[in-house]
């Protein structure tokens, strides 16, 4: 009975979450849905990222957060929309949540919209929102047995952002192991070395995007 209502749930997201693609297609709007663990730097990478692309493409946020606001100001500062979806408790963000906000969301005038999503490994990797791609951000600090105890999360995003490297004088931590084992599970998996406090990698990551954005616009 339980995989029934199990299987039943993702049905009903994915129907919500075909209605929301096409609207993304309709706009003409790049969705990224960004996932990572509490405390990776999901918010830190969306200024640094926006600070790159801003003078190039039109940015915008829907910020996830099981309670509060603080993510979505400190983005807000940065003169982009900006809408905020409080879970109350969910540990995810789901189509039928996106789906909700969107009348908020000035999709036409947007080049690329981002979804930050709830902080947690796994559930977010379950669920899809209508979004173009999914990217992980690992940081450093979480140690290098990530992608064996959380591969969903590696399988299903198209691109990885390793966070924190700055920290690596510092940590126990292998990050090699790391990039190993992701690739292992997605062979496919775009990797990124990055610091959102140094800026370091943040170029290469943003000129992925720009060219990812504008394959897109070609297809």
């Amino acid at each position: 009975m339980k995989l029934k209502v199990v299987k039943n749930i993702l049905e009903a997201n994915e129907r919500i979450a075909l209605l929301n693609r096409q609207r993304f297609k309709e706009a003409g709007v790049f969705v990224i849905n960004l996932m990572s663990a509490p405390g990776a730097g999901k918010t830190s990478l969306l200024e640094r990222t926006i600070n790159e692309l801003n003078s190039r493409l039109k940015v915008g946020v829907i910020e996830g957060d099981i309670v509060g606001t603080e993510d979505a100001e400190r983005l807000a500062r940065l003169g982009i929309p900006v809408v905020q979806i409080n879970t109350q408790g969910a540990c995810h963000l789901d189509a039928n949540m996106i789906g909700e906000v969107l009348d908020e969301v000035p999709l036409r005038e947007l080049d690329i919209l981002f979804i930050e999503n709830v902080g947690n490994l796994v559930c977010p990797a379950e669920f899809n929102v209508g979004e173009d791609m999914k990217v992980m951000l690992l940081s450093i600090t979480e140690g290098d047995d990530k992608p064996s105890k959380y591969p969903l999360m590696f399988k299903e995003s198209s691109a990885l952002l390793i966070n924190k490297i700055d920290l690596l004088p510092y940590l126990d931590v292998n990050i090699e192991r790391i990039k190993k084992d992701s690739l292992t599970i997605n062979p496919s998996l775009r990797i990124f070395e990055v610091s959102c406090r140094t800026g370091s990698g943040l170029q290469q990551w943003s000129s992925w995007l720009l060219s990812e954005v504008e394959r897109k616009n070609k297809d």
